[in-house]
């Protein structure tokens, strides 16, 4: 089993950049896909970024291409957002999520998360 705890939220302006960091303890990250998910009030838990096992190979979401970078340090067992050009429409809580399947792109195949990290961006 793997605990997850996100940080690196907060409040900025339209075109800043955050940088979000999941620390894991438990079990190696190495051992899981991870992705990065996020929810708007109101709005369904969306799939922001996945990484694989080895970090080679990256998937993001429409929105966020080019802006938002995923990476991994398995070394320090933690996983990484870089968000950059930030939107108001970015606003949301960012969650980390590990999934023991080595690829999948769907909320379900997720079964540890952290408790969630604020983001909100102002226009």
């Amino acid at each position: 089993q793997v605990q997850l705890v996100e940080s690196g939220g907060a409040m900025v302006q339209a075109g800043d950049s955050l940088r979000l960091a999941c620390a894991a303890s438990g079990r190696t990250v190495s051992n899981y896909l991870m992705a990065w998910f996020r929810q708007a009030p109101g709005k369904e838990r969306e799939r922001v970024a996945t990484i694989t096992r080895s970090g080679v190979n990256t998937y993001y979401a429409d929105s966020v291409e080019g802006r938002f970078t995923i990476s991994r340090d398995n070394a320090k067992n933690t996983l990484y957002l870089e968000m950059n050009s930030l939107k108001a429409e970015d606003t949301a809580v960012y969650y980390c999520a590990a999934s023991s399947q080595t690829y999948c792109r769907h909320s379900e195949c997720f079964a540890y998360w952290g408790q969630g990290t604020q983001v909100t961006v102002s226009s």
